[in-house]
């Protein structure tokens, strides 16, 4: 029976949550121009109507995750991104794979933000909660799902499956509910998807904040008295959607199989852009703190930040990156009131920028070349640069689509190879940033000439040059390109751990953070500079076989085929596969899929055999997600085995083909990483010519290409799954199959019943062999044995050595220490002078 309440309070909680927020936007507009003796009553029904907003929200998100959770497939939202599959975190994702359920998570967050902000700032309070309040009307717009004539006022996650699409089903049943869903993306079932779209939508919703302190100067004309509130969740949001960033590098690392983190995708790029501009508003605004310069580019850079998420959001949303992205999402005929939403807050926070243009305080000081002033205006030009030598190229479908849109025709192209393109530029302002950190500290914490600057920078210089030169020889860096990034890392790592010493031997920790900060950015540079210059693929095709004719030439030569339990040199190792796998609930490693049956239950299986101390044979086991196969691989040398490895790979009809995710090896010094690029199917087995075999028991004989002994038979008195009756005669036949050093054990049984013949064949996928006892022939002693062949099992890999990948990571997370150091420092400022009564 269909179940309509559910779906219809997450539509009333919409409605509520969407009138709510523009009664709170009203309300906190009153409150802000009301007198003193109506100050009061205004603040509280003010903050009544977001807190009705923020119980609405929240029931929103109960009642979508309800529907996913209960396999409400009644439901469009549940029925097209859950099935009854998937575990309990694999659900959560599936909340929000949509492009509905990212709003929700949008404006779950915002609500957070909005609920600390009111008890935390509250002489901020007015004009930043009706940025936020207005922001929230537009969000919860995009989840209304209203029709009015031909206006369409956002897409509703609570419409039902028989409303959303045409299917006759629906014509003969309107209550038909499919027995299922149709899942979630493959490439979405990883844990880093439970975790990082909530993390990149904190560090959106975050970026409000600043932004909203901002509008809320230049309306007042406090024009810099918004820099010290606002300040500290700069810092906050740059962690956070920097976490959110890396996360998303090593989600990629870990289930895509182009054999990297970052492929300069438009979507990465439409989140690496504001992460880029808000770190260069950080340093413009500790610079104004400082040294009252640099308000008018922190005014700049905070809209700029706030502006390119929003047109991030445009881009990844609209359906316009469709053909050149493989990230973003369908049109769901959103455009237009994404365009709306990002064109209005541009131009209400440019016309109050130009407006108090003229009465920003501004520095008559000229910058010096020894001025932190100016080091830090080049690092934030810098970052400028680096921002817009991406979001140009990335916005190009969206120009052709507004040339088109107005009847002209562009036939301008995004880069062909984006790899290339972006990293051959993205690189060297790397380099740039990376040294500007390295001398700019320098002038951060002490007053410099030209002496005292060349005195300050000759320890470290030597210090850095001398750790580059060993790193450049015995890493074997020979391109002068990476002999520049090595040297330039190293100096920012140095450099900054120089400054580092200083301030922990005279202050406290919680001045640590830039110098952290950068010091992880110096290792991040280094870390991209190896794991991507110095990848080795050492997964070589020697066979001269072609295993693709779709596949181009470079890579049928970097895949290797393996045989299942054939040894297959591959550089250092010698490789076996060893079968598939499929992961079961509660035993802690990989099951063989050769011991295990679908008992035609979803994730449900029953053990053929028993299995070490965790499996009796009969036992029905739960799978987690069954169409996920774990192809070992072991890695031999000298004869021992060293390790094994399980990549995963499903075939999903849905997606095109092959879905694989890799596995590694992690050394301190590299990552062996491998994907499977191609699997045999034996789902559907072309079997070829009957072949025959004579043999008596204790001869050997050959199956296909296997050595095989014939043990002989035994007379059985009850046959497994079968029912003998009185009378019948049951042989089963013992061979015994030598596939190099696996032995395998078949038994083909015969039985006779009232002169009538049945055969029982034993089926191998694993050899691709089908052995049926044919015959059995007592005057000669001999027994007769069919075989019919078909392709033995098989995987095509690909194996890339990734040298110094782990400094990449180490060198993230002490960049958001540095981050985190700097936020509670930041807070902590704040609140002190808050406590002052100074804000």
């Amino acid at each position: 029976m269909i179940n309509t309440f559910i779906g219809n309070l997450g539509h009333l909680m919409t409605i509520v949550a969407f009138v709510s927020s523009l009664v709170t936007a009203f309300a906190y507009y009153k409150y802000f121009s009301a007198n003193e003796i109506e100050k009061a009553s205004w603040q509280k029904f003010s903050r009544i109507s977001f807190y009705v907003h923020a119980v609405a929200s929240v029931l929103v998100a109960f009642s979508l995750f309800e529907i996913i959770y209960n396999h409400r497939f009644e439901y469009f939202y549940a029925y097209s991104h859950s099935s009854k599959a998937l575990p309990v975190h694999y659900m959560i994702s599936s909340f929000w794979e949509g492009q509905e359920g990212a709003f929700i998570l949008w404006i779950f967050w915002n609500v957070v933000l909005g609920l600390f902000l009111i008890h935390t700032n509250k002489k901020w309070e007015a004009p930043v909660m009706i940025v936020f309040s207005l922001v929230q009307a537009f969000l919860v717009s995009m989840i209304l799902g209203v029709v009015i004539g031909d206006l369409k006022l956002g897409s509703s996650p609570f419409i039902l499956l028989r409303d959303a699409t045409q299917a006759p089903i629906f014509e003969m049943n309107p209550d038909f509910i499919p027995e299922d869903g149709t899942g979630l993306n493959p490439l979405l079932q990883n844990i880093w998807m439970v975790i990082h779209p909530p993390t990149l939508f904190l560090g959106y919703a975050s970026t409000l904040v600043p932004f909203a302190f901002l509008i809320g100067g230049l309306v007042t004309k406090r024009y810099s008295e918004w820099i010290r509130p606002a300040l500290p969740w700069a810092i906050f949001s740059a962690m956070v959607l920097g976490m959110g960033i890396i996360m998303g590098a090593y989600w990629a690392y870990v289930t895509l199989n182009f054999g990297g983190y970052w492929n300069w995708d438009p979507v990465e790029n439409a989140v690496y852009v504001p992460w880029l501009i808000l770190v260069a508003s950080i340093h413009t605004m500790i610079t104004f703190k400082k040294s009252a310069t640099a308000l008018k580019t922190s005014i700049v850079l905070v809209i700029l930040s706030f502006i390119l998420v929003l047109y991030a959001t445009f881009l990844v949303r609209s359906g316009v990156l469709g053909d050149a992205s493989v990230h973003s999402f369908t049109d769901l005929g959103l455009s237009g009131q994404l365009l709306i939403y990002l064109l209005f807050f541009l131009f209400i926070s440019v016309f109050l920028a130009i407006r108090a243009w003229k009465h920003i305080p501004t520095s008559e000081k000229e910058a010096s070349i020894y001025s932190r002033e100016f080091w830090v205006f080049i690092g934030a030009t810098t970052l400028g640069l680096m921002g817009f030598q991406v979001i140009l190229p990335t916005s190009i479908p969206a120009w052709n689509a507004l040339v088109e849109s107005f009847g002209g025709i562009s036939n301008m192209a995004p880069p062909a190879d984006q790899v290339e393109f972006y990293t051959k530029f993205q690189l060297w302002f790397g380099v740039a940033i990376a040294l500007l950190t390295a001398v700019g500290q320098f002038f951060w914490w002490q007053k410099m000439d030209k002496k005292a600057l060349k005195d300050a920078l000759l320890t470290p210089y030597i210090i850095s040059v001398v750790i580059a030169a060993l790193v450049i020889v015995l890493a074997k860096v020979y391109d002068w390109k990476y002999m520049i990034i090595v040297v330039a890392g190293t100096f920012t790592v140095v450099a900054n751990a120089v400054i580092l010493s200083k301030i922990l031997k005279k202050s406290t920790f919680k001045l640590a953070g830039g110098s952290l900060a950068h010091i992880g950015l110096g290792m991040i540079l280094i870390g991209i500079m190896f794991s991507s210059g110095y990848s080795d693929t050492i997964s070589i095709n020697m066979s001269g076989l072609t295993y693709s004719n779709s596949w181009e030439d470079e890579l049928n030569k970097e895949h290797v085929l393996l045989w299942i339990n054939k040894p297959t040199q591959m550089k250092d190792y010698t490789v076996i596969y060893r079968g598939r796998q499929k992961k079961v609930v509660g035993i802690p490693e990989y099951v063989p899929a050769k011991i295990l049956e679908s008992t035609g239950n979803v994730n449900e299986a029953i053990a053929l055999e028993d299995y070490k101390d965790f499996i009796k044979k009969g036992d029905k086991v739960n799978l987690v997600l069954e169409e996920n196969d774990y192809f070992k691989i072991d890695y031999y040398q000298n004869e021992v085995l060293k390790f094994s490895l399980s990549p995963m790979s499903q075939f999903n009809q849905n997606m095109g083909g092959l879905i694989s995710s890799p596995d590694s090896k992690i050394y301190f010094d590299r990552d062996l990483y491998t994907y499977v690029a191609a699997m045999n199917d034996y789902e559907d087995p072309e079997w070829k010519d009957d072949q025959f075999h004579e043999v008596s028991p204790g001869e050997q004989f050959h199956i296909a290409d296997y050595v095989t002994y014939f043990d002989g038979a035994e007379v059985l008195n009850q046959i497994e799954g079968y029912a003998l009756q009185e009378g019948d005669v049951a042989v089963k036949a013992k061979l015994r199959v030598l596939d190099y050093d696996v032995e395998k054990i078949l038994e083909p049984t015969f039985i006779i019943r009232n002169n009538q013949v049945g055969k029982l064949p034993v089926v191998d996928n694993e050899l691709g062999i089908k052995v049926t006892l044919d015959n059995i022939l007592p005057e000669q002693n001999k027994f007769v044995f069919k075989v019919n062949q078909y392709q033995k099992d098989y995987v095509v890999m690909k194996a890339i050595v990734k040298p110094y990948i782990n400094v990449l990571w180490i060198g993230s997370i002490i960049m958001l220490i540095g981050f985190t150091v700097a936020i509670f420092r930041r807070f902590d400022e704040f609140k002190k002078m808050r406590d002052k009564g100074m804000e």
